[in-house]
């Protein structure tokens, strides 16, 4: 049975005139996106700063850790520099220091943890540490409006190049997990599906890309040989259906290595030479299917909680896989049939927010702040941090209520 932990009472407190905003610099650099962000505790987004390393993921086929420490070292001060220039504000304006302390590559989380470390020790400002799969899902609480932010308890899939997790949020540091990959991510095989498909990239990322080549096929495609042809055109009717596998059927458990060796092995067998349709129906396929897995297991997970008495009141999304607009799609319909008197809100962050920022890392640390719980600048790196480990890491909290998110002017 799914234990649920009770929310613990806030301390109401009456505020004086002379209060105003928190505000919270934040970085993040777990992965190949280089971060640094300002946020206020009464939720705006002076800046939000992303420098990403898109050329040494086509060049190498994905993230290179070891380029992409050094890229980090290399645009980190810059990024900072900016962030800060863009809010209008300088250190003295700032009020505490947040980081992404894990889960994430380790070479890469040390960049943002030594320059937050590094600055809240020359301007003695406070510092937090933050789990970068809990600021994911709490990013709505950032970008929904007052009436519609998600209330607990709520499922959340959180779709990314390293991660694939349907989890219970019953509080903004209680999480339980219902469903991870076996084996790769959904935004992985996505980033691989991509390239063996040889689907130009057009600055996106190569799951984008690949999204978008779905949708919206070039009139003119180039065959796998290398060959410039004809695209046949067509309705969507001639566009031929690659049978692909569903693994872990009727199990809470994702995996999806087997969907791009699927696509690799058909590939193979035709010495890598498509004629457009089937080029266009292998990729439509593949992401059907990819899409179909999540349908599946978020039906499941649903229907467990009905069993154990929680009553879901809503779905958050987010991750960088959550701003494919068919997954949008079908996870909306996916929520309507299994609940169609009731309908289950669906939130989405901003297609901006969903994948990797450093103002979803302040937002997760305010509550911190405000309850003046935070960490010893010693504080290391977690690159492995499973979220069910953050329920026992944090206090009960005595912050504020959220409509009163203030600091004392001095």
């Amino acid at each position: 049975m799914l234990a649920l932990r009770p929310l613990l009472p806030r301390r109401l407190v009456t505020l004086p005139a002379r209060f105003r905003a928190f505000t919270v610099l934040a970085l993040e650099s777990s992965a190949d996106d280089t971060c640094a962000a300002v946020v206020t505790s009464d939720r705006q987004i002076l800046s939000n700063v992303v420098i990403n390393q898109q050329a040494f993921v086509e060049e190498y086929g994905g993230i290179h850790p070891f380029v992409a420490l050094h890229a980090h070292q290399r645009n980190m001060p810059g990024a900072v520099q900016r962030a800060l220039n863009e809010a209008k504000l300088t250190l003295e304006d700032i009020d505490g220091i947040a980081f992404t302390r894990g889960p994430g590559i380790p070479g890469c989380l040390s960049v943002c943890g030594n320059a937050a470390r590094t600055l809240a020790a020359a301007t003695n400002k406070p510092l937090v540490g933050v789990h970068h799969m809990q600021a994911h899902a709490l990013t709505p609480f950032l970008t929904s409006p007052l009436d519609s932010v998600p209330a607990f308890p709520f499922l959340t899939l959180l779709v990314s190049g390293g991660h694939t997790l349907l989890l219970l949020a019953t509080s903004p540091s209680a999480f339980r997990i219902l469903a991870t990959t076996l084996d790769e991510s959904i935004g992985n095989a996505f980033d691989k599906v991509a390239k063996l498909l040889r689907i130009p990239y057009a600055n996106r990322a190569p799951g984008a890309a690949l999204e978008h080549f779905c949708a919206d096929p070039p009139s003119s495609d180039r065959a796998m040989d290398g060959q410039e042809r004809k695209n046949d055109g067509g309705a969507d009717q001639d566009v031929p259906e690659v049978l692909m596998p569903r693994p872990m059927r009727g199990r809470l458990a994702f995996s999806y290595t087997g969907l791009h060796s699927t696509v690799e092995r058909f590939l193979d067998a035709r010495r890598g030479t498509l004629d457009a349709h089937t080029h266009l129906g292998l990729a439509r396929s593949f992401q059907r299917a990819a899409v179909a897995q999540l349908e599946e297991k978020l039906t499941i997970g649903m229907q467990l909680c009905v069993r154990e008495g929680v009553a879901v009141r809503g779905l958050v999304v987010s991750g960088g896989v959550a701003s494919n607009a068919f997954l949008r799609e079908r996870l909306r319909a996916c929520l309507d049939k299994e609940s169609p008197e009731e309908p289950v809100p669906l939130v989405f962050p901003p297609p901006r927010l969903c994948t990797d920022n450093a103002a979803m890392i302040a937002w997760a640390a305010m509550d911190r702040f405000l309850a003046g719980d935070t960490d010893e600048r010693s504080i290391e790196s977690r690159p492995r941090w499973s979220l069910e480990e953050l329920e026992w890491d944090m206090p009960p909290s005595d912050s504020p209520p959220d409509d009163c998110r203030t600091v004392e002017v001095r």
